[in-house]
């Protein structure tokens, strides 16, 4: 398998599994209910989401440029936690 495929899939799969059952779906399920037009909350949902995608991998491309690769995942990870605290002591 090349390079390339196994990224694709790799990362297909971890964001699938990522947004399943997150306030995205929750918000597509409820807009669809209220508009009753699938096609175009789909197509509205995937051009959105496309959006922020592409900001994350130029953003991600960008920042690596200047800050190395480690050192990202390790900010990452405290914002990750320090979010969870947050939202585990009701400040956001």
């Amino acid at each position: 398998m090349s390079d390339g495929l196994r990224i694709f899939l790799s990362t297909f799969a971890l964001l699938f599994v990522a947004e399943l059952g997150d306030k995205t779906q929750l918000a597509v399920i409820s807009m669809t209910a209220k508009h009753k037009m699938p096609l175009w909350v789909f197509i509205g949902a995937s051009l959105a989401l496309t959006a922020v995608t592409l900001l994350g991998v130029l953003g991600g491309e960008m920042l690596t440029r200047v800050i190395p690769e480690l050192v990202l995942r390790k900010i990452a990870a405290v914002l990750f936690v320090v979010m969870g605290l947050l939202m585990w002591f009701d400040i956001l």
